[in-house]
This record gives C-alpha cells, structure tokens and sequence, in this order.
C-alpha cells in the first residue's frame, strides 16, 4: 500500500478539512473565477495533460490557449457579458475549452442535452434567448429538427468538418486567432456571482428547465470535490458522464483539473469496455452513477476485474446492496457517496462510507447547511402542514421530502439558490413560511429519511418525475408526446420498479382506438423522446381513471406495475433488442424479474 492510499483512507474527519480549507479563499470572494485560474493552472503544468479521448488530448497549455481564442472569437463578435451562447456537443476536450473561453468574458453557456431533438430542444433553446448556437456535425441533424420551432434570431455555427451547409465552421474561425493570455485591459473577467452556465434539469413537471449557474458555484463544486477526494496531479479521472450535466461536466472535471489531474473522457458507459478502458489509462478516480456500477457487478467475472489503479469512486444513486457486491469483488478502496441538485440550496456527502447512506451533515457544518425533512401529504402533492400553517418535521427514519433553507442574497455556498432561466419556475421550488413566518426554504422533490446517527438515505421522488437511467424523467413531457400518436385518445405515464434495477423505468397506461398502430407509436415516441424517457411498458386499458380532485389515478397503476397475473388488460414490454413492442406474458415477466433480460 502506497503513501497515496494511505491518505485518501485517513479519517473523514480530514476530507472536510480538506474541502472547507480549498473553499474558504472563494466564499471570502478572494478567489478568480475558473476560466481565470486555468491561465495560472497552464502556467504551472504547461505540457500536462489536462484532457483527452480516444483521439485528441489537450494539455493544459493547449487547453488554455483553446479557451483564449474562443474568449476572443466572442469579443469579435461582440458578445456582452450576460449574453448566452448554447452547446451542443458530446463529450470531448473541446468542449471544455468553448464553455471556459466564452465564460471569461461573460457570455453565459447554456449546455443542451444531446439527447433531445425537436419541440424539446427547441424549447431549451428558447427559454435561454440564446445568440448563437454551437453545434458538432453529428448533431446537425437533431439541431435542424428543433429550427423551425426556435424563436427569435440565432445564429447557428458548426465545430468540427461536416457536409456542405449552411452553418459556418467555428473550429476554422478560431484556428486564425492568437491564443495570447487576455489581460484586464483586453476584457475585465467576470465575478464570481456573475451567471456562468444554464444547465438543464427536469423538475417536477414540464419540460427542461435552465438552471442558473454562477462562476461562485463552479469554483465551489471543482474545489469542495479536490478536498474531498484528495485529488492530486498523478490523478486521471474516468468521465464517461455528459459534459452537460453538472456531476459530469462540473464536479468529475473541475475537481481533477484544479488539482493538475488528467481528465479520461468517454462519451458514453460501456460495461464491456469499462475496466480495460480503466486499466489501459491507468486511472484512479472514476466518477459514477449508481447504475453504471449495478451494470458493472451484473457483467460475469473477468480477469481485468482487480487489475485496475482506481483508489476512489465518487458519485450518487449507489445503493446498497450494489455497493458492497462492487466494492468488494473489484477491490474498490474508497467510494465517496453523495446527494446534490444543479440548482439546489444543499449537498449530503457520505465520507464515513456507510453503503446506502447518501451522506451526513457534520454537527460543525450545521449552521452552512440547515437541512430539514418534513412531512409530505401525496394527496396535496406537498408538504403537510398543521393546524398553524406550518410544516410539520420528521422523526428519526420517518420518509419525508428534504427541503434546504435559502440564504439571503450575497451569502456562502451553503443555502444558496440561484434559481432558473425562467424566474416563474424558480419560485414554485421555494417553499415559505415553514418554520417561521417569512422563511424560505428549496424544494428537492425528493423523499429521504435520517436515522439516528444523522445518516440520510434517498427514499423516493415526489411529484410527476421519476429517474431513469440517471436522468429525471417528466411524466407531463412524456405523457404530451404519447397523447399526440394517431390512435391514442388519453395516456397516463408514471414509473414502476424493476427487479434489480435502479430508479423507475416508464410506464404508460394508454387509452386507444382502432387508429392505433404499435409499430408506428414505437416509432414516434422513439423521434420525439430520448432513450431513458420512452415508456418501457405499455398498458392499454378501457379509460383513465381520475380522482375527486381531477387527478389522475397513478398511483394505482405504479402499485399494480406490469405483473400479468395481476393486471387482466393488454400489457407489452419494449424489447430493445428487437427494436419492438412484444407481449408481455408470465414467462417475459420472470425472465425481467430474475434481471435474465437487461433493461
């Protein structure tokens, strides 16, 4: 066991002093923001490698030089701080450097999910005015989809060779820039409250929402997570998470980055590839969610298994049972658990390594995260209140949904809520009054319970939105598409638990006619939706029932699931491997229950 084990193994104790130590110059406001620091970062790694993958690396040099031409591509162009400029692109080292060139001088990225097309993407598009668009040629396809329902006028520019278009070619304007340092004098560099990023999360309803992220909250989660893992310059993170999401794009980066580390990026999890990937790049750190794990220990022994370098696995949705079969038969040393929304108020950190748990609140942290879990009415599909109007908290291991207190304007880190794009939708995730009259507190949507110790452990979602494959899947945006097939006259979408899966896969209960085509709505749900929202499972029943209230009966319908010795109407599973909908029989049914059909 070397040096290095042996610290990233010392008490957790350590790991927050580590974390609180890294942070503390930026919650003083004494830090740059992170496109600033890469200059510095550039400056004492040089010829380092910073990112890459399969066919490009960037050093960090190179990567800072790449970002110094974006940042001045944008001052010819003219684009204000404040401006928005969205990405769409999958993974790759360029995509770094765009975001941190462009947000240096004070053009907002907003970081569009590469899985919608269409009226979806349209939508991400609109609710953030964007003035250009960056898009990679294979992508271009998706993108034109989503044209005729953009509003307003974008500019649309592609990174990368591609066919005659009508796009211009970004890559080849920024290749005739300098990549000299820019100073003040060239642009002043934005705060750190300043808006840096929208990155997208499905709520509770609807569509995509853009959440706001300042350049305060990316030092934040680079730094907070170089504490707590310990990263260090010998470091290479396995990413194979969207660089559009947060834990993927933010924390798995930023944290290696800052610390000198190498950043190994894939643009998608392959369980089959995964440990000679791991083995071959010699990593040490590997960024998961909790299913790429539950893939991995689902996969028959090979010999690759213990061969790899990784000291510490970080991420969140690990379950139990999951974790300990991972740890123990690939001899992981360390896995950092934890719990955190894009736009939350709070994070949970499981630094004790308790599997299951998602984290703790240290009692000298209690006064940066004042965490509660309060009773929630599903008939209200809200917190319960009593008899003062107030909400009423939890006991010890009673599920209730967390809630985070907001910090006033201009506070630390902790407590902090930046909202969204669209300021309707970041009120209805504040809750006020609870407590205290005039108190404010963040909604996550999501049911946990606290043992005794102080250990929380994620319970559930609320509200129309299950997860799916790591992603958080809107009812109401799936329930839209389905309703709009020829042949189907009402839907209800919900999510129902598969045997040794996690999350909820989805669900449709649908009304028909004899316009209805199987074939054909496989087809269209499977153009208009990404892979992780298409209904798994079909129902088709008489009508849809509703409750008193004009809700619908969803619930029911989850509890009774796709058991065909329960349920008498027509039900059908979505074989991936034959591209199509078949009958789901008692014999299908086992095979899904004893996990021989991977879903």
């Amino acid at each position: 066991m070397t040096a290095r084990f042996d610290e990233s193994m010392k008490s957790p104790l350590q790991s927050w002093m580590r974390a609180l130590e890294l942070t503390a110059p930026i919650d003083r406001r004494e830090s740059p923001t992170l496109p600033v620091l890469l200059e510095s970062l550039a400056e004492r790694y040089g010829a380092a490698p910073a990112l890459t993958d399969r066919t490009t690396s960037l050093s960090y040099r190179e990567l800072a030089d790449a970002a110094n031409r974006q940042a001045r591509w944008a001052r010819g162009h003219e684009l204000a701080p404040g401006e928005v400029v969205c990405l769409l692109m999958h993974n790759c080292p360029d995509y770094l450097a765009i975001w941190l060139g462009l947000t240096r001088v004070g053009v907002v990225v907003a970081l569009l999910n590469t899985n919608l097309s269409g009226e979806a993407l349209a939508h991400s598009i609109n609710i953030v005015s964007p003035r250009y668009v960056i898009v990679a040629p294979s992508l271009i396809p998706a993108l034109r989809t989503a044209q005729p329902h953009v509003i307003g006028l974008v500019g649309y520019l592609a990174y990368g060779p591609c066919e005659p278009t009508e796009f211009s070619r970004l890559d080849l304007e920024l290749a005739r820039l300098p990549a000299a340092k820019l100073t003040e004098d060239d642009c002043p560099a934005p705060a750190l409250d300043d808006r840096a990023l929208h990155i997208y999360t499905s709520g509770t309803t609807g569509l995509p929402k853009a959440a706001n992220v300042s350049h305060l909250r990316l030092m934040q989660w680079s730094h907070w997570f170089a504490g707590l893992m310990n990263t260090q310059p010998d470091d290479r993170m396995y990413n194979c998470l969207p660089l559009y999401h947060s834990v993927g794009g933010v924390v798995a980066t930023g944290a290696t980055l800052v610390s000198g580390g190498t950043v190994v990026l894939r643009e998608r999890f392959s369980a089959s590839d995964f440990w000679r990937d791991v083995v071959e790049e010699r990593c040490t750190l590997f960024q998961y969610i909790g299913e790429l794990c539950r893939y991995l220990v689902a996969r028959a022994p090979q010999p690759l298994d213990r061969q790899h370098s990784l000291r510490l696995c970080c991420g969140n949705g690990l379950r139990a049972d999951v974790w300990e079969a991972f740890q123990e038969r690939f001899g992981i040393p360390r896995i950092l658990e934890y719990y955190a929304a894009t736009e939350g108020s709070f994070s949970l950190y499981n630094c004790e390594g308790r599997p299951g748990a998602i984290g703790r609140i240290p009692p000298f942290l209690s006064h940066r995260m004042q965490v509660a879990l309060v009773k929630f009415d599903p008939a209200l599909d809200a917190p319960l209140r009593n008899e003062s109007g107030r909400c009423v908290r939890c006991g010890v291991d009673e599920p209730g949904e967390a809630i985070g207190q907001i910090a006033s304007a201009g506070g630390q880190q902790g407590g902090r809520f930046e909202g969204y794009a669209d300021a309707g939708a970041s009120e209805k995730k504040i809750l006020r009054d609870v407590f205290a009259q005039g108190d404010a507190w963040y909604r996550t949507g999501d049911l946990m319970r606290k043992d005794a110790q102080g250990f929380f452990y994620f319970v559930d979602r609320v509200g129309d939105t299950f997860r799916w494959k790591g992603e958080n899947v809107s009812t109401g945006e799936v329930t839209a598409v389905v309703t709009s097939c020829p042949g189907i006259a009402d839907a209800a979408v919900y999510g129902v638990a598969v045997p040794g899966a996690d999350g909820r896969a989805g669900m449709a209960a649908i009304v028909v006619d004899t316009e209805f085509d199987l074939t054909a709505f496989r087809q269209h749900v499977a153009t208009r939706l990404p892979e992780y929202a298409r209904p798994l499972f079909l129902r088709i029943v008489a009508a849809i029932e509703i409750t008193g209230t004009f809700k619908l009966r969803k619930q029911e319908l989850a509890l009774e699931g796709f058991d065909p010795a329960k349920v008498t109407d027509p039900l059908y599973f979505d074989d991936r491997q034959q591209e199509a909908y078949v009958s789901l029989d008692l014999t299908l049914q086992e095979r899904l229950r004893t996990g021989t059909i991977r879903v």
